[in-house]
């Protein structure tokens, strides 16, 4: 797919809406999974979160279209003529939706700062499935930023910062658990998509909508393996209030977003807008849930810094 050529407004409109959602995201779920009150089920979170990214797709590619008649054909082409194409896409539908659902684990378990910072460990796992998986190489300088990265992590690990003034059960071991996996879907499931995405013509409009196809359906599948004996009992939406719905629109659009970034802009503002993002988070984390920032925390937010380098 080429690059098409945006302004330089444009890209600082990308770069200031994908930092703030992200940060913004990461404090609002983890405020979500620490309140005292019904507890929401995340497996129809991330459900929702797939449903609202379907409908935008649509949307954009009505646009992109430009007449009904055209959106019809390509849906007909593209999404009930082409099974094999959604059976492609099914597979970074079943890791995202993994991946998110470990998201709302850690977030149960973890500090919103701790768990940013230690969630760059997906920037050297996207590393190694580049090389493995697109066949691209990376330099000394590359790789010495994949270590200093994975040594600032350890770190977080070692000695993480001290408890916060939020009083409901956690377990720092399973946040920890739970972000490995999301690193792993992340890195995966982030190399596969954009070969798929390289390897044709194809709208990146109908690509979403045939992973979201899929990922409405394995999401499904999904809230009746983990919560469907509580959602039958409770309901669907039990536990939903509006900071919760601004949570899972913040997913959609954080969703929509990091394919916007694939066609519009670069991999370096990616970067940049994640740093930033960290930061934003880990200063809404003191004031938010009381964290006390340690002298390890610091480091690895800076270390941080020296991943960006590979993005």
């Amino acid at each position: 797919m080429a690059l098409e050529t945006v302004s330089v407004v444009f890209k600082l409109y990308c770069l200031t809406v994908m930092t703030l959602v992200a940060a913004t995201y990461t404090v609002t779920l983890r405020y979500t999974r620490t309140i005292s009150s019904d507890m929401y089920f995340s497996t129809t979170a991330v459900c929702i979160s797939e449903v609202i990214k379907l409908i935008l797709s649509l949307g954009m590619l009505t646009k992109e279209m430009g007449s009904p008649a055209r959106l019809k054909s390509t849906l007909v082409e593209h999404i009930l003529c082409s099974p094999k194409e959604l059976l492609k896409l099914s597979v970074p539908s079943i890791v995202y939706a993994i991946q998110n659902n470990m998201a709302f684990l850690a977030l149960s378990n973890l500090d919103a700062a701790v768990y940013q910072v230690t969630y760059q460990l997906k920037i050297p796992c996207t590393a190694l499935c580049t090389v493995l998986m697109l066949n691209r190489s990376l330099n000394r300088l590359q790789w010495f930023s994949v270590f200093m990265l994975c040594c600032g992590v350890t770190l977080v690990q070692w000695k993480p910062a001290q408890s916060t003034k939020v009083q409901v059960a956690q377990n720092p071991f399973l946040g920890f658990v739970a972000i490995a996996v999301a690193v792993v879907c992340s890195g995966f499931a982030g190399v596969y998509f954009e070969k798929v995405l390289k390897s044709s013509d194809t709208s990146l409009w109908v690509r979403n909508i045939q992973m979201y196809i899929s990922g409405i359906v394995v999401t499904l599948i999904g809230v009746w393996i983990t919560d469907g004996e509580k959602v039958l009992e409770n309901g669907f939406f039990f536990g939903y209030t509006p900071i919760v719905c601004f949570v899972v629109l913040l997913a959609s659009v954080g969703g929509l977003y990091t394919s916007v970034v694939v066609k519009y802009t670069d991999n370096i503002m990616k970067g940049f807008s994640a740093a930033a993002a960290i930061v934003l988070s880990t200063v809404a984390s003191v004031f938010m849930f009381g964290l006390q920032i340690t002298v390890c925390l610091p480091k690895e937010v800076l270390q941080d810094g020296d991943a960006r380098l590979l993005e």
